[in-house]
């Protein structure tokens, strides 16, 4: 385990708790007290670290990072089949593949879809893409993380899940701080607003299964919303928060989005042909 921050830690000790045996390496030293009280050995380089594993996982910070580390690790690493666990661009993990082949390593990229507390559990949810060969080498091991899928030999395929997933989540998050602000601008404080958004929520199953399957059939019918009416709302809301002096960057940029359409005809279409247009 090559990487010891807190998701590194959950591997590791999901691993561990597994019966696998477990060496651990971070690059900052004195990270490895938890993983070392339950079993795992330390390493003093990321070399030594990998010298007798055929399975390597890497989790890290951010790109560069995981790349210092396969270049410290260097040939040692031939041979050896190595899960990148850090959250990279699907464009990324296909140059890191290319890379790794030309080096004799089996690489596969691991988009991670849920937090620490569920490593090791059911609920943890791991995306795997790559080499079909090797995860199935190292499926046995690999499903000690949690419900752990391989989801195709394009060694990018994990990062887009994990990228379409992130731009869902985090858009939903700014969503409701940005409510949060609205409400507060209005004198309504978030605990009487909650009840009220957790019935939004609700809404949203049904609406992304709808929203998906009329993506993938390039069919948009607005017999329920469209376009045209969802441009009057989101006018509304952003005239609403701008009045109250609130960033309404994200705000104005679905709006303009949305009128786009309405002007390119759109406007009696469903909300969900929106794909269209962004995919244009």
């Amino acid at each position: 385990m090559l990487g010891l921050g807190p998701m590194g830690r959950a591997l590791a000790g999901a691993l561990l708790a597994a019966g696998h045996p477990v060496t651990v390496w971070n690059r900052t030293p004195g990270r490895d007290a938890e993983p070392l009280a339950l079993g795992a050995r330390s390493a003093g380089s990321a070399a030594a670290a990998v010298a007798d594993a055929p399975l390597v996982l890497l989790c890290v910070r951010d790109h560069a990072a995981a790349r210092a580390v396969l270049d410290t690790a260097g040939p040692a690493l031939t041979g050896r089949t190595v899960v990148n666990a850090t959250s990279i661009g699907p464009d990324d993990a296909r140059a890191n593949a290319a890379d790794a082949q030309a080096l004799g390593v089996r690489l596969l990229d691991a988009a991670i879809l849920t937090p620490t507390p569920t490593i090791g559990r059911p609920e943890g949810t791991v995306l795997l893409s790559g080499d079909p060969e090797a995860f199935a080498a190292h499926a046995g091991t690999l499903r000690a993380l949690g419900t752990v899928r391989h989801v195709g030999a394009d060694p990018g395929r994990a990062a887009a899940f994990d990228a379409a997933l992130l731009d869902l989540f985090w858009t939903t998050v700014h969503g409701w701080v940005h409510a949060l602000a609205l409400a507060r601008a209005e004198g309504i404080g978030g605990a009487e607003l909650a009840p009220y958004a957790q019935g939004l929520s609700r809404l949203l199953p049904p609406l992304i299964e709808d929203f998906a399957r009329r993506a993938d059939d390039r069919h948009h019918p607005g017999d329920r919303s469209s376009v045209a009416s969802a441009a009057a709302g989101l006018a509304h809301v952003t005239h609403t928060a701008r009045a109250r002096g609130l960033d309404t960057s994200v705000l104005d940029a679905a709006l303009a989005l949305t009128r786009r359409a309405v002007t390119a005809g759109h406007g009696p279409d469903g909300v969900s042909s929106l794909v269209e247009l962004l995919s244009a």
